[in-house]
């Protein structure tokens, strides 16, 4: 076996690698794992936080840097660079390895958020985001893919939770520390909003000594193409509906900027269709994955999670913000409730399916909770509703969530080639943040359609019933209409009787859009229903390749439905490995 393993020779520096690398099997102890861990979710930390901190302080921001109408490009560059080199690192880790991979985007997370604390407008801000965003599109993927190589998936969902952990902390988190840095007139001498990415320096240089210290994994080197033409009509696919995704409804979903973007996207995808089937198993998302029925099931449920749980996600801080007059910071403590059920739902869920072997049930029973409590918010939140009848709706939310984000992952990663870990693993993250760029342009559009008219109708109805608020009206003291949806903040400053009417607005309009948000979640149990149910590997998947180049006849991966029945026969949950030298012994189904 022809294999390279990043170790460095002599002195302490060797003696860290060797403890750090598997012994000869390919196996992992249980403190290597939770060594490696740790330097893992202290970069994807960096990534979730960053998300939850700018979006926070993003309207200081763009006032200090006089470009208030320009703040969402600070967002969508951040986006559309993150989401294509997804999949880019998820390819060239399978070919190259994940670790110079990982630390690459460390570092150019950490460049990245350097600049953007220097930037002196709005348009450097968007530039630099875009820079960052490029070290976060392989933060979260290639974490997975890491914990994919080191752990079998039997046991594979208990470490995942401890990520989930990671995401639920930085969602309570990022808004405090957001509001309380962006509060500060100056810290040493700096405006305080640019101590927002300067927090990301030490966390970073700590992410990227963690890794580089601990993160040795074998990697075999293969003869390959890079799929350039791929990459560059992918970019040509995705850019125009990530703008147009944003920048829509500003524009006008049928003005001649939104058309021109439909069409060059419909022509990228086209165009990249015809080189992932020019480029075959080199291609940069190889398009017989899709015929993995795992991996096609869990892609499409992806795209129908993301879109429903970020619409749950950004409507709540909305709602507590507007109607209920909490602060980014408050808002953010908050929503606690729904984090606590996040982790929950992750941990209880990764304990159950490394006890039973089974995880299929998860996704299903995720999205009916899911579905519940967004129907159920639809029908309970009103311009008086307490915020501690909302506890339980956000707990069932965020149970929702946790069941549905590492069994969907665990489920394509044990049932692809374990040489294919990487791209299987940032496709899922690609699908799911395409899903959530989509979700909420649509809910945000349907928000703020609705808006004008069910603020007029309030008014007109309080205006009926109270002389007070017809007065206000016909003085014009009152903006109407789309201006009540420049600035919301005058509705605080207002006497509770002309306010509540803008409240009541408001509610309605969130009311319609979390049952929306319902509908779309409640697809996606159809779609899980679909996935099948493999019997998980007890085997990493270092352990699966080293098997696999030690076994003649390894499957081609030709014939998807072959390929799961030999995982499922070299898979089987006991407690111990399968025979070296069965056929399929790496645990594959795709």
């Amino acid at each position: 076996m022809s294999q390279t393993t990043a170790r460095p020779s002599g002195g302490r520096s060797g003696a860290r690698a060797a403890a750090a690398a598997p012994d000869s099997s390919g196996a992992f102890t249980h403190r290597q794992i939770v060594t490696i861990l740790v330097g893992l979710m202290v970069a994807m930390f960096l990534a979730a936080l960053d998300q939850t901190v700018v979006s926070t302080a993003i309207r200081t921001i763009a006032d200090d840097l006089q470009g208030y109408d320009l703040q969402a490009w600070a967002t969508t560059a951040f986006l559309i660079t993150s989401t294509i080199s997804t999949p880019l690192y998820g390819k060239l880790s399978d070919i190259y390895g994940r670790r110079p991979f990982y630390l690459f985007a460390i570092a150019i997370f950490v460049v990245g958020s350097v600049l953007c604390g220097m930037a002196t407008s709005m348009y450097e801000l968007a530039a630099f985001r875009a820079v960052q965003g490029i070290g976060a599109g392989g933060l979260m993927s290639l974490a997975l893919a890491i914990i994919g190589d080191i752990v079998p998936p039997r046991e594979r969902s208990r470490y995942q939770g401890y990520f989930m952990a990671v995401f639920g902390t930085s969602s309570v988190l990022g808004p405090v520390i957001g509001g309380f840095f962006a509060g500060q007139g100056s810290l040493l001498a700096i405006d305080g909003w640019r101590w927002i990415f300067y927090v990301n320096v030490p966390l970073g240089l700590l992410a990227f000594l963690a890794v580089f210290r601990v993160l040795h994994l074998p990697h075999e080197r293969r003869e390959h193409r890079i799929d350039w033409p791929g990459a560059l009509t992918l970019v040509t696919f995705l850019v125009p509906l990530l703008i147009v995704a944003e920048q829509g409804r500003i524009w006008g979903w049928s003005s001649g900027r939104s058309v021109t973007c439909y069409v060059v996207g419909a022509v990228g995808f086209v165009l990249f269709v015809l080189a992932e089937r020019a480029y075959g198993d080199d291609a940069l998302l190889p398009l017989r994955l899709f015929r993995n029925r795992s991996f096609s099931v869990v892609g499409i449920g992806s795209v129908v999670m993301g879109a429903g749980m970020f619409g749950g996600l950004l409507l709540l801080p909305q709602y507590l913000q507007i109607v209920h007059g909490s602060s980014a910071t408050v808002a953010g403590l908050q929503m606690i409730p729904l984090v606590a059920g996040i982790m929950t739902g992750a941990m209880s869920s990764g304990i159950a399916i490394s006890r039973t072997g089974k995880y299929k049930v998860f996704p299903l029973v995720g999205i009916a909770l899911m579905t519940t409590a967004l129907l159920a918010m639809s029908f309970v939140v009103d311009a008086d509703t307490s915020v501690w009848t909302l506890v339980p709706f956000m707990v069932l939310l965020g149970l929702g969530l946790g069941f549905n984000f590492q069994p969907a992952i665990l489920a394509v990663q044990n049932a692809v080639s374990p040489r294919e870990m990487g791209v299987a693993t940032s496709s899922v993250t690609f699908f799911r943040q395409m899903g959530g760029t989509i979700g909420t342009a649509v809910f945000l559009s349907v928000l703020f359609t609705r808006l004008p008219q069910d603020i007029g109708d309030s008014l007109n109805s309080a205006a009926a019933s109270d002389p007070r608020v017809a007065q206000a009206l016909q003085s014009g003291q009152l903006p109407t209409g789309g201006d009540a949806l420049q600035d919301t903040s005058f509705i605080q400053t207002l006497p509770s009787f002309l306010a509540a009417p803008f409240k009541t607005g408001f509610s309605n309009s969130i009311d319609l859009v979390f049952l929306i948000a319902a509908c779309v979640v409640a697809v996606g149990f159809f779609v899980f229903l679909f996935l099948p149910q493999l019997a998980l590997s007890n085997q990493s998947g270092i352990q699966a390749r080293q098997a696999a180049d030690q076994t003649a006849g390894e499957p081609t991966g030709d014939d998807a439905a072959e390929q799961a029945v030999q995982a499922a026969g070299a898979a089987a949950p006991t407690s111990t490995a399968p025979p070296a030298g069965r056929p399929g012994g790496a645990g594959t189904a795709g």
